[in-house]
């Protein structure tokens, strides 16, 4: 588990990441006459990187329009799809300080050039509550002196998508823990379907997504831990689509 400094190092990275998040978006926003492209606002992104003193020593940020935002492991190559209205754009970006041993931060979010079709409000509207109420079922669980599992915490939020009908569209876990060298854990806790306890003094991510083949995914990404039977949500939550 993580030292006292350890967590303090992992919530400044968290604080950098929002702010790289916000200056991407804003920087697409001055630059959506151009029909900029995914490549270059990742680029812009590892720029940030570096003007942060941030590492990163695992892929590239994911930047992804539409229906490249349909797999969840997309990275853009240098002939990447350029923007252009009625646009989902989807960016995930993990780093860590340039420190040894401090940890990772991993962040998703989501904005949308153009006007905000009723499947997409949709779509974001489910995803938000799942993991919303993945959140609320670990406090609840806090409150009752019981850690939940990771299976526990993966069934609430596969439960939400599935009764709103988007079972077929979840391609991966509701989260994972955080690493020193890496946003997956090296811990046996990597992912939330184990049957283990989640661990104190750990961070982990609450990310559910659904994605639509061919159309767009939806991924909302934060990090938490616990400490003495409290949650902790170490990165700014999304509540609304970024409008660009």
């Amino acid at each position: 588990m993580w030292a006292d400094k350890q967590i303090i190092e992992h919530r400044l990275a968290c604080e950098i990441l929002n702010r790289i998040k916000d200056e991407t978006f804003n920087f697409i926003r001055e630059r959506k006459a151009e029909k900029i492209s995914e490549y270059k606002i990742q680029q812009f992104i590892l720029k940030r990187f570096k003007k942060y003193n941030l590492k990163n020593e695992v892929d590239k940020p994911i930047v992804a329009f539409n229906e490249n935002a349909s797999n969840p492991h997309y990275f853009p190559k240098k002939s990447s799809k350029k923007l252009k209205n009625n646009t989902l754009i989807l960016i995930d970006i993990w780093a860590r300080l340039n420190r040894e041993n401090a940890p990772y931060a991993d962040i998703t979010w989501v904005a949308y050039y153009g006007k905000i079709s009723e499947e997409v409000k949709r779509v974001f509207d489910i995803v938000i509550k799942a993991r919303n109420l993945s959140l609320d079922f670990i406090r609840e669980k806090l409150r009752k002196k019981r850690i939940p599992t990771g299976r526990e915490v993966d069934d609430i939020a596969v439960e939400v998508i599935t009764r709103n009908g988007y079972e077929k569209n979840i391609k991966h876990r509701t989260g994972h823990s955080i690493g020193l060298k890496s946003p997956h854990g090296e811990e046996k806790h990597v992912n939330c379907t184990n049957i283990d306890s989640l661990k104190e003094n750990l961070a982990y991510t609450i990310e559910p997504g659904i994605y639509l083949d061919k159309k767009f995914g939806v991924r909302s990404e934060i990090c938490f831990l616990m400490r003495k039977n409290r949650l902790i949500v170490t990165t700014p939550v999304q509540k609304k689509l970024i409008l660009i």
